[in-house]
């Protein structure tokens, strides 16, 4: 899985004058899990991340790579959850390592989705997630509460990463977080938008869109990542137009 290989690379480069926190990644540092969605108020929140009129940016990103991605780790740029005093800007963005799915295409597209749909089964009590797909927007509430018991992104981070290492297909997840001001929010939508981009044209591709490039609304997407084009034609039908 090599398509988002790119994306991984420039997601790199716009951290690449900043110095994270890191954290290996262990299971005892994952925070409580309540299961469901906690409705966290106005008046029982510190503050919010990515809140309106902040920056934010959310995508997971595939490789196969161990270049790329070779360790279960949390990444922090910024202050921590303990240090933020007001609402600021938030990004949170999944780097996975994957094994050899399968030699079916679709089947591994499938895999992926199913992977990718383990953010949305992570409940942190009193860190309530509002996602905006649309947007490819993260907005989070930190309860009181939940910053006096000791909440830290080193336990988000851990719970996220136990809930993707669930899948065994996944061999290495960094779960990368940034709060830090001055950081380009706007790119990282370009990149998380990029990213949908790619997995859409992937469920076309896979669902049998035609391969006469010259009537192809996916042409711009197919032509700019390497490995689209030769998927495209693998998957669709024989003695297809050429790009």
């Amino acid at each position: 899985m090599e398509l988002f290989n790119p994306l991984i690379q420039d997601t790199k480069a716009l951290f690449e004058r900043a110095v994270p926190r890191v954290w290996d990644y262990s299971e005892r540092d994952c925070w409580h899990d309540i299961g469901s969605n906690e409705l966290v108020l106005s008046r029982d929140a510190a503050y919010e991340l990515g809140a309106a009129g902040k920056g934010s940016a959310n995508y997971v990103l595939f490789t196969s790579s161990g270049d790329l991605v070779n360790k279960d780790q949390v990444l922090l740029y910024g202050p921590d959850l303990k240090d933020i005093r007001g609402d600021v800007d938030f990004a949170r963005i999944v780097l996975l390592r994957v094994g050899v799915l399968s030699d079916d295409d679709e089947q591994v597209f499938r895999i992926l989705k199913d992977i990718e749909f383990a953010k949305y089964h992570v409940y942190p009590e009193g860190y309530m997630v509002r996602m905006s797909p649309e947007n490819y927007r993260e907005q989070v509430r930190v309860s009181k509460q939940a910053l006096k018991k000791g909440i830290s992104f080193r336990s988000i981070g851990a719970s996220y990463i136990k809930a993707y290492k669930k899948d065994p297909n996944v061999l290495n997840a960094t779960v990368i977080f940034s709060t830090l001001p001055g950081l380009d929010y706007k790119t990282m939508k370009d990149y998380a938008k990029k990213s949908s981009d790619i997995t859409n044209t992937l469920t076309h591709i896979l669902e049998g869109l035609p391969t006469d490039c010259s009537v192809c609304a996916l042409k711009d997407i197919c032509d700019e990542v390497e490995g689209m084009k030769e998927l495209h034609f693998g998957v669709g039908a024989e003695g297809a137009g050429k790009h």
